[in-house]
């Protein structure tokens, strides 16, 4: 392979991988609900739509930056308490399908409500973020791409130390092994739901600025959260790090096949070539590389 070939590859793949990161962003607030209450929760896409598009309109109206961003927060944070009273509370002991049919309803109504408040045109979201291209030993690399990635990484990253290492952050991991031991042993199941979903919330606010940036701030943001679908499978419906990983390999996967393979198969690898990679692994290892085989007792 010469030199020009190679670099073209890296520069390929390091594209993949950074789109990967942001894709692990946004399985991740699938995976938090999902530890929880063992619900697949749809309503992620439209709380990233409701989370980008409220900022937008109030950073239009004159609001800084972090002023928009704190506002933006605290009606997520309402949202999750919202939710935890209003929906989840009243269907604990639910089966999961019923439990997923109260969020794709729910879903519905955030998105409804985002058009109700502030309209249903294109809004274009600038983070001051400089897109000329880096270039590292003549591999060219996308500075947003890069700077969207390191903000992603530290989200991950500071989830992953509050989780690790606050009262209830242990309490999450309590209630994701088991529900009924936690409730047992006196950790209260819908505080720990509504930290869980105010956490999903703010996943949500980070994925739909960066999202938004790059795509514009309109209703079809919220279907990135399909782009999460195959990095779930991949990863597993429970894990974090497997949504990391799940992410890297979708991003990776998607973008040297669209180069690679598509002048080959033809046009348009990308928008199905993850969920060709998800269905061949479900079929040799359903629960994903790092999820947790499900099992019942007799």
């Amino acid at each position: 392979m010469e030199l020009a070939d190679f670099q073209f590859f890296v520069e390929v793949l390091v594209g993949g991988l950074l789109s990967g990161v942001m894709y692990s962003l946004v399985a991740i607030g699938f995976v938090l609900i999902y530890k929880t209450s063992g619900v697949l929760n749809f309503a992620q896409g439209a709380l990233l739509l409701f989370a980008a598009l409220t900022f937008v309109s109030l950073v239009e109206k004159g609001l800084p930056f972090w002023a928009a961003f704190a506002l933006t927060f605290a009606a997520l944070t309402l949202i999750g308490i919202g939710v935890e009273r209003a929906v989840l509370r009243p269907l604990v002991n639910q089966p999961p399908i019923t439990l997923f049919m109260a969020t794709l309803g729910l879903s519905y109504i955030i998105e409804g409500a985002a058009q109700l408040i502030w309209g249903t045109q294109v809004h274009a979201l600038d983070l001051g973020i400089d897109d000329t291209p880096i270039d590292v030993a003549g591999v060219f690399i996308s500075t947003f791409d890069l700077v969207a990635a390191g903000v992603a990484a530290a989200m991950v990253a500071s989830l992953l130390a509050f989780f690790r290492f606050t009262r209830i952050g242990l309490a999450f991991q309590a209630v994701a092994d088991d529900q009924f031991a936690a409730v047992a042993v006196g950790l209260r199941l819908h505080r720990v739901w509504v930290v869980v979903w105010t956490a999903a919330g703010l996943v949500a606010l980070v994925a739909g600025l960066l999202w938004g940036a790059r795509l514009g701030v309109q209703f079809s943001l919220s279907l990135v959260v399909l782009k999460a679908l195959p990095v779930l499978v991949l990863g597993g419906f429970d894990s974090i790090a497997g949504a990391i990983v799940g992410g890297l390999i979708i991003g990776a996967v998607e973008k040297l096949g669209e180069v690679y393979l598509g002048p080959l198969l033809g046009g348009g690898i990308e928008s199905w070539i993850a969920y060709a990679v998800a269905l061949a692994l479900l079929l040799v290892k359903p629960s994903g590389l790092f999820g947790r085989p499900s099992t019942e007792r007799a």
